[in-house]
């Protein structure tokens, strides 16, 4: 069985959907970066042994891709380094053995539903054609594994048609409804594309807003120490007209209550900021933004200010008692 992480933020595009993957005991540069699925049991048989180390060597590819291009990046920075279409040739190459050791074991192992969903985010990474194809073979030869409806919602919320992401994503609930991810990854499809969500489940904007923000909900109450989804959550409120700023800063206090390190607390004053100062609670605005210290939110703290400033002088000329005859003379 596998495990998933979630999807992106519903503030941002989905243009690195995650995969299923397990604690990285495995797969660790994968699980890292994409999300790649990896066993979530001891392998058993050579099959599953040789899906173990052709993992781990996608694994060592991908690090040394990693290397190249953060190479090719500096070498670019100082105005050197390969054409794109040339490092992207060598990363291919360097990925062959990868898909030729996938291929052939599939070849070999064709009831393989772990070498398929891995096999399916090496295509996925890699830009090949047959992602899909591979995730819903591996559906069919495991249709009571939760983590594979959920890679296949994640590949339909990328690629359309979406209600059949959100169709997956309930069947991976159903099949393990105490996975948080499920329930993150599909708030974060129904927050994203809510004209489908509109049309599909027959509801209007706001009511749409309310099931993801449900959904964030309860992944947040199977993993209530998950900054993250805290954080996905009350960036949602962002999205809502008219907006529902006590609820939101509810949403930013509980993200606040879960912050692991001042980077992540002083990230959350901005928020508090940014919602307090919009809705004229100036002094408190101005108390989070003095909160704020660590060099990495410099820019943002002083644009905040700045709006801060701002909206203060509009709202004293606007309760400014008007000037009387005298005055004018």
């Amino acid at each position: 069985m596998l495990l998933s992480l979630p999807v992106s933020s519903c503030l941002f595009a989905l243009a690195g959907i995650l995969a299923a993957t397990n604690p990285p005991a495995v797969s660790n540069h994968l699980a890292a970066t994409l999300g790649i699925p990896v066993m979530a049991h001891s392998p058993s048989g050579p099959a599953e042994q040789e899906l173990k180390e052709l993992m781990e060597e996608d694994d060592a590819a991908q690090d040394e891709a990693d290397g190249w291009i953060r190479e090719n990046q500096k070498f670019a920075a100082a105005g050197g380094g390969v054409p794109d279409a040339e490092l992207k040739r060598r990363i291919l190459k360097r990925f062959e053995p990868v898909r030729q050791g996938y291929e052939s074991l599939i070849r070999r192992h064709p009831d393989n539903a772990q070498a398929r969903v891995a096999f399916a985010s090496f295509l996925h990474d890699t830009g090949e054609a047959g992602e899909v194809d591979q995730l819903e073979k591996a559906r069919e030869l495991d249709p009571k594994d939760p983590a594979i409806w959920n890679n296949l919602a994640n590949y339909y919320g990328e690629f359309s048609p979406v209600t059949n992401a959100f169709a997956y994503y309930e069947r991976a609930i159903e099949l393990d409804p105490s996975e948080p991810v499920y329930y993150q990854n599909f708030a974060t499809t129904v927050c994203m594309f809510r004209k489908d969500a509109k049309e599909y489940y027959h509801l209007n904007e706001q009511q749409v807003f309310d099931k993801s923000l449900s959904l964030y909900a309860l992944a947040l109450k199977l993993d209530r120490d998950d900054f993250p989804l805290a954080t996905d959550l009350a960036q949602t409120y962002y999205l809502i007209r008219p907006p529902r700023t006590e609820e939101a800063l509810r949403a930013w206090t509980n993200a606040l209550s879960i912050a692991h390190d001042e980077i992540e607390r002083e990230g959350v004053y901005l928020h508090l900021a940014r919602f307090k100062l919009n809705s004229g609670r100036f002094a408190e605005a101005r108390a989070h933004l003095n909160a704020v210290t660590n060099d990495m939110y410099v820019e943002l703290k002083k644009r905040l200010a700045r709006n801060l400033e701002e909206k203060e002088k509009a709202a004293d000329a606007t309760n400014r008692p008007p000037a009387t005859a005298a005055q004018k003379n």
